[in-house]
């Protein structure tokens, strides 16, 4: 099922959480919502639930427009960063309780709820704990359980709200790729928020990039990293390096005339060049297009050297890695060529 979102906004008193957001998820794509605290991804995602309704705009699923309609109404899966299962009632029971409440005339017979509770513990790989109750679960099988009662609607859209908040590192990893597996078995548009980049990165069809109640980049992982729309969109998807430049005539000048860049959008005034750690190489001297670092800290990574400098003019110490042979000792004063970079 495709959603498209249209001039939404949500203002909470003098607080704007969304501004004028429009938005499309294609039908079966997984989409990420990636942003800071506050970007207004989470308001976004309650309103296409119809849990929260915006003050302008319109949301339509597959053309119709379901702005005023009630959650219960659109057939949508939810799954929430704290699980929000019912302690009293098993797994079993958990999993089957969208289909229990239906009225009678909707609600499928005992046998066929058994079934498909059933169904679903072993998608979530969890076929022998039907009978316990969620305390005496870790909580990646809780969060697993979550998802097998969202499912169990047989949704139109998933959405899911950083349903791994709350787990440690290692299992947030293990079930990243489990909940992908799923959702490409499903063939469900799902909808995911985050503030995990590497989440997004991983999991994500297309990243929806959010700041401020606004969205700055729509992309593929490959796009929002590799052409990051803003500087915004380039300091927060990984890391990357910042350096003030005075930019004229199609030529950016770094810091107090330290080098001198290619500026292909020949921009004018002041500017910012943007080059993530990886992306230079060690220049000699005379080479154009190079700039100067002093080397404070130097320790290997596998086959890569990662190096700590600091420049002139730039108050933050910048990273760069290079391979593991480049020659040099704290310091050392290097020159380094940006081999791609982008400057806003």
């Amino acid at each position: 099922m495709s959603i498209t979102v249209e001039n939404i906004s949500r203002r909470f008193g003098g607080f704007t959480a969304l501004d004028r957001v429009s938005l499309e998820a294609r039908r079966g794509e997984f989409l990420a919502l990636l942003g800071p605290s506050g970007s207004g991804k989470t308001t976004l995602l309650r309103t296409i639930a119809g849990l929260d309704f915006a003050d302008e705009g319109r949301v339509s699923f597959e053309g119709q427009d379901m702005t005023g309609t009630p959650a219960a109404e659109r057939r949508i899966g939810f799954v929430f960063q704290n699980y929000a299962l019912f302690r009293h009632m098993t797994v079993a029971q958990n999993i089957a309780f969208g289909l229990t409440v239906r009225k009678r005339r909707d609600r499928p017979a005992r046998a066929a709820i058994k079934a498909k509770v059933a169904d679903l513990l072993e998608l979530i790989q969890l076929p022998q704990l039907g009978d316990r109750f969620p305390a005496q679960l870790s909580g990646g099988q809780r969060q697993r359980v979550a998802l097998a009662r969202a499912l169990a609607i047989e949704p139109r859209l998933l959405l899911l709200d950083e349903p791994f908040g709350a787990l440690d590192a290692q299992v947030r990893k293990d079930l990243r790729g489990w909940l992908r597996r799923i959702h490409d078995e499903t063939g469900l548009t799902t909808i995911f928020v985050t503030h995990d980049q590497e989440e997004a990165l991983e999991l994500a069809d297309r990243i929806v990039v959010m700041r401020g109640g606004m969205i700055e980049q729509v992309g593929t992982p490959d796009e929002v990293q590799a052409a990051p729309a803003t500087a915004f969109v380039s300091s927060f998807i990984g890391e990357t390096n910042s350096l003030p430049v005075t930019r004229q005539d199609g030529r950016a000048v770094i810091g107090d005339g330290l080098a001198t860049m290619a500026d292909p959008a020949r921009g004018q005034g002041a500017g910012v060049l943007h080059v993530r750690p990886h992306d230079v190489e060690q220049a000699a001297p005379g080479e154009e297009d190079a700039f100067p670092v002093r080397v404070l800290t130097r320790r290997s990574i596998g086959r890569s050297l990662r190096l700590t400098a600091e420049m002139d003019g730039v108050a933050e110490p910048l990273t760069f890695d290079l391979p593991g042979e480049a020659p040099m000792s704290v310091g050392d004063t290097i020159l380094l060529r940006p081999i791609r970079y982008r400057i806003f």
